[in-house]
């Protein structure tokens, strides 16, 4: 079952830091958005494999809007 990562609030991709097949921990970065002029680290929700990255650096996105996905 996969796992979303979503968008904790309206924003811009700034890094993506884990690649599609990338093995993560809970807690570890998997984006860098920025808002409020701030760099804010979006983490993993669990450990798994990053199934998709479902942005690319410069896109705005929304609150609550699905990142990646994490197997």
């Amino acid at each position: 079952m996969a796992t979303s990562v979503t968008a904790p609030m309206v924003g811009k991709i700034l890094k993506i830091e884990a690649d599609t097949g990338a093995t993560v921990e809970e807690d570890d970065v998997i984006i860098v958005m920025e808002a409020m002029k701030m760099e804010i680290p979006v983490v993993a929700p669990a450990g798994g494999t990053v199934k998709t990255i479902k942005v690319e650096v410069g896109q705005s996105v929304e609150a609550g809007e699905e990142l990646a996905e994490i197997e």
